[in-house]
């Protein structure tokens, strides 16, 4: 495969880089306007505040990535509420009822008490879920070009180039679970009609030069995911049918893409709680390295998963295939140790390669704009820690390769 540059997902690089999930903590006058957006109120007269405040905080979010030492940036998400339901104000077809209840992990059922606490302190940001109730289609490229232009600019005034970043987009699969459907005879056809829609984002964001990120935490999450009274668990077995059906849906949409332009990113929910329901890595992993995307993000930090990194070892990786696996808890406001974090990228690159290794973060430190577990201030500490982490663990693989015969990919 040709590399274009040493920030594509594959790139050239020889050792360990450094990225994270893609959102990340916003500035308070931002907030504001985020929220007037979601609830239709005196927009108006706000859309030029939002764009200035918007373009502003893009530009310190990407001077504060670089200035710690993150290797591949992005934009935070800034423009966006969520991670996936910003698609309602970029596709046709979502004007049904609201949402009754929001998304949270059965899990939470299993500890009633702990639930009613969770929820208190989160419902200060609206976030609407309309139905989808008429046939889908990508209404504008308007919202997602703004934010190639905004993160383009920041970019040039750090002395970074586009493929030196990415940006961030739903899959198919998850706004097929946030969204319900209302229109559509069955939910393959429902998740085709999304996937041809969102082809059109994935690809304005590939043809910018950029590096482009898919979000499907419903391949790994979506088992446990309630998002309708009644819960009732899937089976393995029909839980696995139906993330082949959503891995064929993104395969279709990124058919026109380069793999080496993309990477995807599965997790368990981006909550703190108990995740006892929360399947093993295991459980999908063979359907998921099916995937066209080279760079594959999950979690590996937080203690429910942290342990699962001996399941890649176990497991015939690709060669061509970049692991980014979390070695940020997204969900605690404890500072990894930067030992730590060296020895958990070094147990990785023992397993792939250095230069298939690639420190990520769990989730993203702020999924949900205003609503987030970890202190803004403490979320920069903890890239701080993965950049000095990454350090270590590159130092420890050199003074392996010249000192001793290494018996692995390192």
């Amino acid at each position: 495969m040709t590399m274009r540059a040493t920030g594509d997902i594959q790139g050239m690089a020889t050792e360990i880089r450094t990225t994270h999930t893609g959102s990340l903590p916003r500035p308070e006058r931002l907030l504001q306007l985020l929220h007037e957006q979601e609830t239709h109120s005196r927009m108006d007269e706000l859309d030029y505040q939002f764009e200035t405040a918007n373009r502003e905080a893009v530009f310190d979010v990407v001077r504060r990535q670089t200035e710690l030492g993150i290797d591949l940036v992005n934009d935070g998400e800034m423009s966006k509420m969520t991670y996936a339901t910003y698609i309602k104000d970029r596709l046709d077809g979502f004007n049904g009822p609201l949402a009754q209840q929001n998304v949270f992990g059965a899990d939470l059922l299993d500890f009633p008490a702990f639930m009613d606490r969770a929820r208190e302190g989160q419902t200060r940001m609206r976030v609407d879920r309309p139905a989808c109730d008429g046939p889908i289609s990508y209404r504008s490229t308007d919202q997602v070009e703004r934010d190639l232009a905004n993160l383009r600019d920041a970019l040039a005034a750090v002395g970074k180039q586009p493929a030196d970043a990415f940006v961030t987009a739903a899959s198919p699969g998850v706004v097929q679970l946030f969204f319900l459907n209302t229109y559509y005879g069955s939910s393959e056809a429902y998740l085709g009609a999304i996937a041809d829609a969102m082809r059109i984002e994935y690809e304005t964001i590939v043809a910018a030069g950029f590096n482009l990120q898919i979000d499907c935490p419903d391949l790994a999450g979506g088992i446990n995911y309630v998002t309708a009274p009644g819960f009732v668990p899937v089976e393995l077995t029909e839980f696995r049918r139906h993330v082949a059906l959503c891995i064929d849906a993104l395969n279709s949409a990124v058919a026109n893409i380069p793999a080496g332009q993309m990477r995807l990113h599965i997790c368990w929910g981006n909550y703190e709680g108990p995740h006892h329901r929360d399947l093993p890595i295991s459980a999908v992993l063979d359907l998921v390295l099916a995937a066209k995307p080279l760079g594959l993000s999950f979690e590996a930090a937080n203690p429910r998963h942290a342990h699962e990194w001996v399941t890649f070892q176990e497991t015939a990786i690709p060669d061509d295939k970049v692991l980014i696996p979390g070695m940020i808890d997204s969900c605690t406001n404890y500072i990894e140790h930067p030992e730590l974090i060296a020895q958990r990228l070094v147990q990785f690159a023992n397993i792939v390669g250095a230069d298939r290794v690639i420190g990520g973060t769990d989730c993203g430190l702020s999924s949900v704009a205003g609503v987030s577990r970890v202190d803004e201030e403490i979320a920069w500490a903890k890239l701080g820690s993965l950049v000095e982490g990454a350090q270590l663990a590159r130092d420890t693989i050199r003074r392996r390769s010249a000192g001793t015969s290494v018996q692995s990919n390192v």
